[in-house]
């Protein structure tokens, strides 16, 4: 599970897809399986959380990296390429973005 805290010095990586109601489940049975047999297993992996919206047009992930170059070296692989061309074609779009933490609440 996600630790956020400003105090940790990971590297937060929030992604969002947008896509329609009629590949929403397409699309996040792919980022499951993304995260079960690939991405977990990466290293610098930390934790990673997938939330969708009611209407089913976006997907947001929270992820954490021990660094950001661990993030990095997983999107150049060949696996991740090969899905992210998958993971495209099922959404209109999707922007990975690199965080720091700037304050939490408890």
């Amino acid at each position: 599970m996600p630790k956020i805290s400003q105090s940790n010095d990971f590297q937060t990586v929030i992604t969002t897809f947008e896509m329609t109601p009629g590949t929403c489940q397409d699309l996040m049975e792919a980022l499951q399986d993304a995260y079960d047999t690939f991405i977990s297993k990466q290293p610098g992996f930390i934790a990673a959380g997938l939330h969708v919206n009611d209407a089913q047009t976006r997907i947001a992930n929270y992820s954490q990296w021990q660094r950001r170059e661990d993030f990095q070296a997983m999107l150049r692989t060949d696996e991740m390429r090969k899905r992210n061309r998958v993971i495209a074609d099922l959404c209109k779009s999707f922007e990975p973005v690199m965080y720091e933490v700037a304050h939490s609440f408890d």
